[in-house]
């Protein structure tokens, strides 16, 4: 994916975002939510609420932003409708589960779209074996579907900045959607 830097940035390297870009592509993403009435909820795990946060810091969101879930934790995950068995089964970083916590979301909120996110960035996960870092899967619910995808995200300079790289490119999914 080619990402442009907005004239605030300056080039960055291979794979970093920008962060001013991604705000910006989240505005337009939060506008044009509110132009087709359309809405969403999350249930982040690796990225812990960023994708949250970028819908609601544009005026007028709360007409398409009912509410979302942070979980951190297997047991969370669980009391959020996870069936255990998937995590059992797939692990808690699967395009499995990131594909019920995005049915489960957008259960509990009712939305046009639930977003699921889980993986690892920079560290193993010392309580989940099947932690790799850099390994990211995410999936985006609607009425009739759910699709998934797997990132693999490279080395970046912070926790904000992994988080940053991922929610652009659910942005980038998302748009498609709408």
């Amino acid at each position: 994916m080619n990402h442009s830097p907005s004239p605030s940035c300056s080039p960055a390297a291979a794979g970093i975002i920008c962060e001013q870009t991604v705000r910006e592509k989240y505005h337009r993403l939060t506008e044009l939510l509110i132009a087709r009435g359309k809405t969403v909820t999350t249930m982040e795990s690796c990225t812990a609420g960023q994708i949250a946060s970028l819908i609601t810091d544009t005026e007028g969101s709360s007409a398409v932003f009912s509410g979302a879930f942070v979980s951190y934790s297997n047991q969370v995950k669980i009391q959020l409708g996870i069936p255990a068995e998937i995590i059992e089964q797939y692990g808690v970083y699967s395009v499995e589960t990131a594909r019920a916590m995005a049915a489960a979301c957008r259960q509990a909120f009712p939305s046009d779209f639930g977003i699921g996110i889980t993986g690892s960035f920079g560290n193993t996960d010392p309580n989940n074996a099947d932690s790799v870092p850099g390994e990211v899967f995410f999936a985006i619910a609607s009425e009739n579907r759910i699709d998934s995808w797997h990132c693999t995200v490279p080395p970046q300079p912070s926790r904000l900045a992994y988080k940053l790289y991922m929610a652009d490119q659910i942005a980038d999914r998302l748009m498609t959607c709408l």
